[in-house]
């Protein structure tokens, strides 16, 4: 990775979420779902794999099994059939099982709504934690994937030497009224402006903003 951005100072950050809120206001995250319990099934199972990828397993699944007990009726062979196309879908399989017979045995089938509570599900990590957070209960949590910690050290909007600390810089330095969306807005930008291997610089509307020397043309 290139050496990491020093830290933005504030009004250039404020400058640069104000750029893309005026960009997409109400920006959304890409991972088809229909309630709590579908989108936490969709992050796990999002794990080293696409949004699109995921969506197309995911159609006709939730369409059957869109609550824990459902999904256990569904079965673990059922859960397979319908997300093999998925990396990993066996292990992310017995994960949803599990998850779903804990949900069903300690939350009443209702997906909780603590942090704490959703890391100790299988296969929940802190990242789809804050996601679902996020999403879902409109929490300003900040979940931080390789597009996020990328940006955040090539720009300096929010470096750190690892998620974690990325995670804390969002906290600390994006201004409060950019926080519930920012990590959309990144994700976005990384996805779709800021790649890894080639970023296109020339679509970029914080390019005079950002201290990254290897800019493409």
């Amino acid at each position: 990775m290139t050496k990491p951005a020093k830290q933005l100072p504030y009004h250039t950050i404020r400058e640069i979420f104000t750029r893309f809120e005026a960009s997409e206001p109400e920006p959304k995250g890409e991972l088809d779902h229909t309630n709590a319990y579908t989108l936490v099934v969709a992050v796990a199972l999002s794990a080293q794999a696409t949004d699109v990828g995921v969506n197309k397993a995911t159609k006709d699944l939730f369409k059957i099994a869109d609550t824990p007990q459902k999904m256990l009726d569904l079965g673990l062979d059922g859960v397979i059939e319908h997300i093999k196309t998925i990396g990993l879908y066996r292990n992310k399989a017995k994960n949803v099982i599990k998850l779903s017979q804990i949900l069903v045995d300690d939350y009443d089938g209702v997906v909780p709504n603590s942090r704490a509570a959703l890391v100790s599900l299988p296969g929940v990590g802190r990242k789809t934690a804050n996601v679902v957070l996020n999403m879902w209960w409109q929490y300003p949590s900040q979940a931080v994937d390789t597009h996020i910690f990328r940006i955040g050290n090539r720009t300096g909007i929010c470096p750190g030497k690892d998620v974690d600390a990325v995670e804390r810089a969002i906290e600390d330095h994006i201004p409060v009224d950019f926080q519930q969306h920012a990590h959309h807005w990144l994700i976005l930008h990384g996805r779709y402006i800021c790649k890894a291997r080639k970023p296109v610089c020339a679509n970029c509307i914080i390019k005079d903003l950002c201290p990254f020397e290897e800019k493409s043309e």
